[in-house]
């Protein structure tokens, strides 16, 4: 049996859950961090999610999966995968699961997100090596806290 592989970042961030919850779902601010994506949705459990962005001049879809579980402004749930990298196919055990946890306390809110499980997944070791290298959510995480500070 694999040992599971997963990336978890966690930051803190001195504003309200309820602010990081709209930085994290609404599309308008995912795109200030997500590298111009916007994250479509109706946020509901089963749902499509999709992460849509312009590059090189061209609209296209980044990530996809689908919305696992989402509890607001607690924890939202879902999976990844990216749908222009053809040495990965678009199978559900191919999906990687992003898991977001808010916890306020004093006006601050504790941000925690993790993605895996790398092992269970095709190219799971070089995905893995991938976002560790890029230092994982953090660089992301660093921007939602400007956002939400701001």
């Amino acid at each position: 049996m694999n040992q599971p592989l997963v990336v978890t970042n966690t930051i803190v961030i001195h504003a309200p859950a309820i602010k990081v919850w709209d930085a994290l779902t609404n599309p308008e601010q995912t795109k200030k961090y997500m590298f111009g994506c916007e994250a479509l949705s109706d946020w509901k459990p089963g749902s499509p999610l999709i992460w849509k962005g312009t590059f090189n001049g061209v609209e296209m879809i980044a990530v996809k999966g689908k919305v696992v579980s989402i509890d607001p402004p607690r924890s939202l749930v879902y999976t990844v995968i990216d749908p222009n990298n053809p040495k990965i196919p678009d199978l559900p055990e191919n999906y990687l699961t992003i898991t977001c946890n808010l916890d306020e306390r004093n006006g601050q809110t504790g941000l925690e997100v993790s993605q895996g499980d790398y092992s269970t997944v095709a190219e799971g070791t070089v995905r893995y090596k991938d976002t560790c290298d890029g230092g994982g959510w953090d660089p992301i995480l660093v921007q939602i806290k400007a956002l939400c500070e701001s």
